[in-house]
């Protein structure tokens, strides 16, 4: 578990439950993601955001194609549970940046999804450079640039827990969008 400046406890039950946690100094979710990614050292790493809103039980359908060599890079794409899963202004948002992003890849996604799945080594060797909320967007924008298999699998998403720094307000919205475009135009 990486944890982010995070003020809810979670890193203390996480590392009562027996998790490694890795502190991320640097704010931003593509800074954690990458403090994971250093972490790590498994073969295949899965990312996904920890407030309650995925099923971990899950990760094995997104594991599964990079096992049976059908992908490079596999996305969660979410399946809303409730329609308070994701407010309206996000689901407007997501579906922009996923239309700009098949636009910009070919890759046909309908969600960049907070889920992943893919080979370490092969990230790594990817060289992100975003550590804000483009981290995503920039995933798939150079798998696909790389020629990457990215292969897309339902995740059921459900309403978090808690409140979102990025995304509980217009502002933190706009700026998601905002880092993501960013990603997509250079």
């Amino acid at each position: 578990m990486v944890d982010n400046g995070s003020r809810d406890g979670s890193p203390e039950i996480a590392a009562a439950l027996g998790a490694t946690v890795i502190r991320a100094e640097r704010r931003g979710y593509g800074a954690a993601c990458h403090e994971g990614l250093l972490a790590a050292t498994a073969p295949i790493v899965a990312v996904m955001d920890a407030d309650a809103s995925l099923n971990p039980g899950q990760l094995p359908d997104l594991v599964a194609p990079l096992l049976c060599d059908q992908a490079d890079l596999v996305v969660g794409t979410r399946r809303l549970v409730h329609r308070r899963s994701q407010s309206w202004l996000l689901r407007l948002a997501n579906v922009e940046v996923a239309r700009r992003l098949r636009r910009r890849t070919g890759v046909a996604l309908r969600d960049v999804g907070p889920m992943r799945a893919v080979r370490r080594v092969s990230l790594l060797g990817l060289d992100l450079q975003d550590r804000r909320s483009g981290y995503p967007v920039e995933t798939v924008v150079r798998a696909a640039d790389a020629g990457w298999r990215v292969v897309a699998v339902d995740v059921d998403y459900f309403e978090r827990r808690g409140h979102s720094k990025v995304t509980g307000t217009p502002i933190g919205a706009w700026r998601a969008v905002r880092d993501m475009s960013a990603v997509m135009r250079r």
